[in-house]
């Protein structure tokens, strides 16, 4: 008998006084939790075997709400915390969702060097494009010009590229979906908790409250539109010119590689110790000319 949407939903929530949630109305969080309990779903994990870890933020609120083994940690830290998890308990299916800010901003260096390590979890990256939660400060994906209560007349910086930046970091499965296109970002998070290694999915998300609203690009429908007019998929991107991406967002699996993973490669050196050996890795762990960035 086919499970619906609605039972596959609540069978995986907390029915407790944590609802109503907090999420603003038209919020992208609700869409990107749904997708992540149905990708759950599909993928057949057991809730007592599933790990999730989040920081501080809008989207971090999400583990108060789900049925799993949860960890609510601190700014940026979620994934530390994840993976000092995922190495005491291997076997556990480690899923951490954080916003823009949380993973790109306190949490950027702790980013790149899960990438890096190649760790066995799954990073879930909302990107709303600014610090919802704590006021609407410019975070490291705000776009150019844009305005927050800290860029009041105009973002500066350059944005982060979030699966660019952490495919070069080394995460060896980077994919990239909207709210928009729901069926898609969970199929992404399928391939996600499939994958052997650090996988990130970067799901566009819309944050009518603060960047919207200050931003002047409507409320959550009209936003949700404009993430239908600029997406495409990343087969139909390789044959375009930069000057025809931009202002584009790329959606789809952008990298997707094998490397060893570290929890196996640490097993390897626990028991090279034990035995009184040094471990030997191959290929060498360090390999600086492993697959870059996919160039798109």
């Amino acid at each position: 008998m086919e499970v619906t949407n609605r039972e596959i939903i609540h069978r995986y929530l907390r029915h407790t006084k944590k609802f109503p949630h907090i999420f603003c109305p038209g919020c992208g969080n609700g869409v990107v939790l749904g997708a992540l309990l149905r990708a759950i779903h599909e993928t057949g994990w057991d809730k007592d075997d599933v790990m999730f870890a989040s920081g501080i933020g809008c989207s971090s609120r999400a583990p108060v709400y789900v049925d799993f083994n949860t960890l609510h940690t601190a700014h940026g830290r979620a994934l530390a915390f994840a993976t000092g998890v995922k190495m005491t308990r291997p076997r556990l299916n480690v899923v951490v969702m954080m916003g823009d800010g949380d993973a790109t901003g306190i949490g950027g260096n702790h980013l790149i060097h899960a990438c890096r390590r190649n760790i066995d979890m799954t990073a879930i990256i909302v990107n709303n494009f600014i610090y919802g939660m704590t006021g609407g400060q410019q975070s490291p994906t705000t776009p150019q010009n844009a305005l927050s209560t800290t860029s009041v007349y105009g973002t500066l910086d350059q944005p982060f590229d979030i699966c660019t930046l952490t495919a070069a970091a080394g995460a060896t499965y980077v994919a990239r979906s909207t709210t928009y296109h729901v069926k898609e970002l969970e199929q992404l998070m399928v391939g996600a908790f499939a994958h052997k290694g650090f996988s990130v999915v970067e799901a566009i998300a819309a944050c009518p409250t603060c960047f919207g609203r200050r931003n002047k690009q409507g409320g959550a429908v009209e936003m949700m539109r404009w993430q239908k007019d600029v997406a495409i998929s990343a087969k139909k991107a390789a044959a375009m010119s930069p000057a025809e991406l931009q202002g584009r967002i790329v959606t789809g699996v952008l990298t997707e590689r094998q490397a060893p993973e570290y929890t196996e490669q640490y097993q390897k050196v626990r028991e090279a110790a034990a035995a009184g050996k040094q471990a030997i890795f191959t290929p060498p762990l360090g390999d600086i000319t492993r697959t870059s960035a996919k160039e798109y």
